[in-house]
């Protein structure tokens, strides 16, 4: 493998960089944007960030606007988002459509 290839997994980070704060992207967004349908992949690339604090990870939710899990715990993925101004209602992003970053690739 050339070294100068990303991993799926970097080039997830990466994308994830882009999402600014007080807006979240799905599984199945990053995915799309990869040009791939492997939003599961995406999911398991999340699950693998150990650099939480750089890696927005907790911006990342499910299609249907469930915030999913976190490797702190869905209850602090929520407080994080609710602290950057995401609307969060029983673990659910209240009206998605107001908060979704779509990537521009």
């Amino acid at each position: 493998m050339n070294s100068n290839r990303k991993s799926f997994d970097q080039r997830c980070y990466e994308l994830l960089d882009h999402v600014p704060e007080g807006k979240v992207t799905t599984y199945s967004e990053i995915a799309r944007a990869l040009d791939s349908k492997a939003w599961r992949a995406v999911g398991s690339a999340m699950a693998k960030n150990r650099n939480l604090f750089t890696i927005p990870c907790h911006r990342v939710v499910r299609s249907d606007g469930s915030i999913g899990q976190y490797a702190l715990g869905a209850d602090k993925k929520a407080d994080l988002l609710i602290g950057e101004g995401v609307a969060v209602t029983n673990g659910k992003i209240k009206d998605l459509s107001r908060y979704i970053h779509r990537f521009n690739i």
